[in-house]
């Protein structure tokens, strides 16, 4: 399929409004390229690498790019798109240059370009992420490399709720643990207790292109005899007894399982979750406390939190 690029030159003022209007005008991606992120202090905890070249930036302003599917109605579209962009002057908002332009995208080469962006990344003080399609050599014997393929499912395993999960695990799993990982994504999760040592994994998601992923992963990482991979909404019909179970998921749908978890797990089992924004780390927390789990920890990292609960 076609798709067609379009680049709207503006300033910082306006990156609100305008990808307001190029979502509601049904874009797919969007990507804002801002000069100030080559100068943006970060942090750098775990060895990550953040690979920003300076010629893909404008000298001034940003430029703010989305993507359109090329049709019959993509010039009404882009009409329309520049007729609500030059609107917002009404509301003193800067558009700077306020320049549009179009530009052709193979379907293929979109799907692939942010691979250059995703390099290997030590994310806990033992693992280490790497993509499949690079090389990389480990930097001490006891390093523990994760090749990872994220495919189309969700999860690079370099997000601050991946980290959390990872090295919750690092800290708590036991050799021989049997582990339950819910919403298992691309499966970097299943892969990292495995390789921690954990006897079996059975890991859980709705979405096909995930368990599909995860299997994938499995395979490469040559632990699909130890990851059991299936389809299934969170731990609806299942039971089985797990040491731990593992869950990076939003904190709305981690309070709609917190009773399933207990049935599965073991007596001092533990309940890792992870993906909970700052705003819902109380609406978690108390869900865990009214079904009687004992919360053991709580780790932070940038807005997001992940409690690590025992089952007593």
């Amino acid at each position: 399929m076609k798709w067609s690029e379009i680049c709207i030159h503006t300033t910082n003022e306006a990156i609100e409004p305008i990808s307001n209007i190029l979502h509601e005008t049904g874009a797919s991606g969007l990507v804002i390229e801002d000069p100030l992120d080559l100068v943006k202090v970060r942090e750098n905890v775990y060895g990550e690498i953040y690979d920003l070249d300076p010629n893909e930036y404008p000298v001034e302003g940003v430029r703010i790019k989305a993507y359109l599917p090329m049709n019959s109605f993509l010039s009404e579209t882009v009409n329309q798109i520049k007729i609500s962009i030059n609107n917002l002057m009404t509301y003193d908002i800067d558009l700077g240059t306020n320049q549009v332009s179009l530009s052709e995208v193979n379907e293929e080469e979109w799907a692939t370009a942010w691979k250059k962006y995703y390099k290997p990344v030590k994310i806990s003080k033992k693992i280490t992420i790497t993509p499949t399609w690079e090389d990389y050599t480990p930097l001490s014997s006891d390093e523990i490399i994760i090749e990872l393929d994220p495919g189309m499912a969700f999860g690079t395993g370099t997000h601050p709720t991946t980290v959390l999960s990872i090295q919750a695990l690092e800290e708590y799993l036991t050799e021989n643990d049997h582990v339950i990982d819910v919403g298992c994504g691309s499966g970097v999760l299943s892969i990292a207790a495995a390789k921690l040592g954990a006897k079996e994994i059975f890991a859980y998601d709705l979405d096909e292109v995930a368990v599909e992923s995860t299997k994938f992963n499995a395979e490469v990482n040559k632990l699909d005899q130890q990851i059991v991979v299936e389809q299934n909404n969170l731990l609806n019909n299942v039971n089985k007894k797990a040491d731990i179970i593992v869950s990076n998921i939003l904190a709305e749908i981690i309070v709609q399982f917190v009773d399933d978890a207990w049935d599965n797990l073991v007596d001092g089992g533990l309940f890792i979750t992870s993906g909970i924004i700052q705003t819902k780390k109380q609406l978690v927390k108390d869900k865990l406390i009214q079904q009687g789990f004992e919360i053991i920890a709580v780790n932070e990292m940038e807005d997001w939190i992940s409690f690590v609960a025992k089952k007593n």
